[in-house]
């Protein structure tokens, strides 16, 4: 008895001693799934998503992209077949960025606003045979010019803004002729979302919504994009442009002149890498934040895991969890397809 009066005590003393420090014991809330689900604090759904689609001219073919595993050119039959099973899975929304054949390059990107060009052709396709999803169309010249380059240059290879401006004009009307739901300006040009939101007023397409990719920054992570697109600058960089990737003071400048100028959502792009960016434009602004989990970012998984170095889908589903908690609203992701299913 005597031990065991004198074990008590000590077990005693031993719990006063922890007591008196941890009071608090995180790990009570991480014994069991049911317990570990009721208190998490970020979750990713199906309708937190946009799917990029890359669009061709033709009929039923699919161009499998080197770069990027699981990702297609598709023509337009087939874009309105895969924005089918997205939507089904509940995905509320496609983008879409033209593939565009070197014959129908110029150096004003004159393709990029012909009314029935493969992306204006695709976006009456899938407004007329799935209404309900909304539609989204890249507003960029690169894909268009053959120079590669967001806007138009001038004999000394500068960008033009104000004439890039204006031909960013021209195909966001086409797109907006076309029924797109909303355009989403790339090109990070000054001023261009307040010219497109008055252009898009005054034409009597009040509703068409801006998508602005507010802070697009100068990254090595759009190759796979370029690859995809056969859209890499010919000549020069896009630095006169594009933002330094040392930069966060300057992208809540260009946050607060977008939403000043009427964008309806804001966007970060890379997402992954710049995920201190996209919190502390959160903090800034009430608008809608989307980011965009761009090639390069979702390669480099596909990539690793296809070496068997990681768990692909694990893996991936970390990288676009950690983007919805550093504030995002909505993410751009070719890897929605693959996630979605997997979140129960």
């Amino acid at each position: 008895m005597t031990d065991t009066k004198t074990e008590r005590a000590a077990n005693t003393r031993r719990a006063d001693t922890y007591l008196s420090w941890q009071l608090r014991r995180p790990r009570r809330n991480r014994q069991s799934e049911a317990l570990r689900s009721m208190v998490r604090e970020t979750h990713l759904t199906a309708k937190d998503f946009i799917l990029p689609l890359f669009v061709r001219e033709g009929e039923g073919q699919r161009d499998a992209i080197d770069s990027m595993p699981d990702v297609f050119r598709l023509t337009p039959d087939l874009v309105l077949r895969e924005a089918e099973k997205a939507f089904k899975m509940g995905i509320p929304a496609v983008i879409l960025f033209a593939f565009v054949s070197p014959d129908k390059k110029d150096a004003k990107g004159s393709e990029a606003y012909r009314s029935d060009n493969v992306v204006n052709e695709t976006v009456k396709l899938l407004k007329r045979e799935l209404p309900e999803l909304c539609v989204m169309v890249d507003i960029a010249l690169d894909p268009y010019t053959d120079h590669g380059h967001d806007g138009v240059l001038c004999p000394k290879g500068r960008i033009l803004n104000d004439p890039s401006c204006e031909v960013l004009g021209k195909m966001t009307l086409a797109a907006a002729e076309a029924g797109a739901d909303f355009v989403a300006p790339s090109d990070m040009m000054d001023g261009r979302v307040g010219y497109l939101r008055r252009l898009l007023d005054s034409h009597n397409f009040q509703d068409v919504g801006i998508l602005s990719y507010t802070v697009k920054y100068t990254s090595a992570c759009y190759a796979p994009f370029r690859d995809a697109l056969q859209s890499a600058p010919k000549i020069g960089d896009k630095k006169t442009y594009q933002m330094d990737p040392a930069n966060v003071r300057e992208a809540l400048i260009e946050a607060k002149l977008d939403e000043d100028e009427g964008a309806d959502m804001l966007m970060v792009k890379p997402a992954g890498l710049y995920l201190d960016v996209i919190a502390k434009m959160r903090q800034q602004t009430e608008l809608p934040i989307a980011a965009f989990h761009v090639s390069g970012e979702y390669s480099m998984v596909k990539a690793a895991a296809q070496l068997g170095w990681i768990d692909g889908d694990r893996m991936m589903h970390e990288a676009l969890l950690g983007i919805k908690r550093a504030g995002a609203d909505i993410i751009l992701s070719y890897a929605a397809p693959q996630i979605v299913p997997l979140l129960g």
